[in-house]
């Protein structure tokens, strides 16, 4: 078997310890999770915020991967079942991924159904006032109404991404128009955080089966 070149080689072992540094430098001495791809040249790319889908997970933080399966627990034992069945049967309905529904309620609202934002968004799946009349949302706050909507609009958002679930998520947070500005997931801390924190919960889900 051929060996990859020894310059590509140094080059991956530098990218990956330059992101680790960063990574662990950090307030708090924070690790983020790192991912990797190997492009057509066969040169491998390390990042700690991938915005490619050809990136996946090389080295996980195991630290915030037990936090966040804590927290999961703590949801779903909370308030989640109440609502699973409702969840179920938006997503049949409109062809969604369970996990990734659960995900947006998740990092929206922590499944409050009488959750506000400062800008306006309310009920479970946090809809705007705009948003949730183009869906014909009768009652925001009500839960039924409120999901059924948001799935909906999960739906339009990636059949209009051709199925890209990253960027159907980075949609939902900045708005269509500020993804097709920038022909990708904006550089936005805060969409980008969002974006990450419902890709790990909709993995999370995934695999617990809650």
């Amino acid at each position: 078997m051929l060996s990859r070149p020894s310059s590509y080689v140094a080059r991956a072992v530098l990218c990956l310890t330059a992101l680790l540094l960063c990574t662990t430098i950090a307030p708090g001495n924070a690790m983020s999770d790192i991912y990797r791809y190997v492009d057509e040249d066969d040169i491998v790319h390390f990042t700690d915020a991938p915005t490619d889908k050809r990136f996946k997970i090389f080295m996980r933080d195991l630290k915030k991967d037990k936090e966040l399966r804590t927290k999961l627990k703590f949801v779903s034992s909370a308030n989640s079942a109440e609502f699973a069945a409702l969840i179920k049967s938006c997503s049949d309905k409109y062809g969604v991924n369970p996990s990734l529904v659960k995900a947006v309620i998740h990092a929206e609202s922590g499944y409050n159904p009488n959750a506000v934002s400062s800008k306006g968004a309310t009920g479970l799946m946090q809809l705007m006032p705009g948003t949730a009349k183009s869906l014909k949302v009768a009652d925001r706050f009500n839960p039924k109404d409120n999901v059924e909507g948001g799935v909906k609009y999960l739906r339009f958002l990636l059949d209009t991404f051709r199925g890209d679930v990253s960027l159907a998520v980075a949609a939902y947070n900045a708005g269509l128009n500020a993804v097709a500005k920038y022909g990708g997931i904006p550089p936005y801390n805060e969409t980008r955080t969002y974006v990450s924190r419902v890709l790990s919960y909709m993995k999370s889900y995934q695999e617990s089966g809650i």
